[in-house]
Parts: structure tokens; C-alpha cells; sequence
């Protein structure tokens, strides 16, 4: 008896790009993937700037923001995550940020 399995590969983006309300990921299989900012308020408050400074970690599998110190992993993405951050975090976050 044979056992199938999930051979589905796990979804890698090889692109972000930003609109005034959404995040766009291009991933690698050719799909593209949207969020609303209002999901990620780190993301929602940054300067068009900030939101352009992103890489791509773990083969893809997660974006990343150093001046933000901000993750989302693509799967989150997928699944319709919202940012995990916690309102008091998010909070001193907003209050110690520098806009330039």
C-alpha cells in the first residue's frame, strides 16, 4: 500500500511591492498574493521608504524589514495572518519612531 503524501513545496517570494493599501508578494510559482496594510500596522505607519527597504529570508519564505523589525512569513500571508504584534509593543514602537 503506498501513502500519499503533501509533496507541495512550501511558497517563496521572490518580490514585494506596495500600494496605498496593500501589500503585493510575488511568489515563485507565478502567483500573486495581497494583504491590506491594515493587517500590519508597522507596515501601515512606515514611510513608502521604510516599506521599500525589504528583504527576503529563508530561501524566501519570509520577508523582512531591519528599520521596522518586522516578519511575515509568506504562509501567514497565504493563511490571511494578521501581524502578531501586541498593542502595548506596537504602542512604544509608534512612540520612538523617527519619520524622515
Amino acid at each position: 500500500m503506498s501513502i500519499s503524501r503533501d509533496t507541495k513545496p512550501t511558497p517563496v517570494a521572490t518580490n514585494v511591492v506596495f500600494d496605498e493599501h496593500q501589500i503585493m508578494v510575488a511568489l515563485a510559482d507565478g502567483r500573486m498574493i495581497s494583504a491590506p496594510l491594515e493587517r500590519f500596522p508597522k507596515l501601515r505607519e512606515a514611510t513608502a521608504s521604510q516599506r521599500k527597504a525589504w528583504r527576503l529570508i529563508g530561501g524566501g519564505a519570509r520577508i523582512h524589514w531591519e528599520d521596522l523589525d518586522e516578519d511575515i512569513s509568506v504562509q501567514s500571508l497565504l493563511a490571511g495572518h494578521r501581524s502578531g504584534e501586541a498593542q502595548a509593543s506596537l504602542a512604544r514602537w509608534l512612540s520612538g519612531r523617527k519619520v524622515s
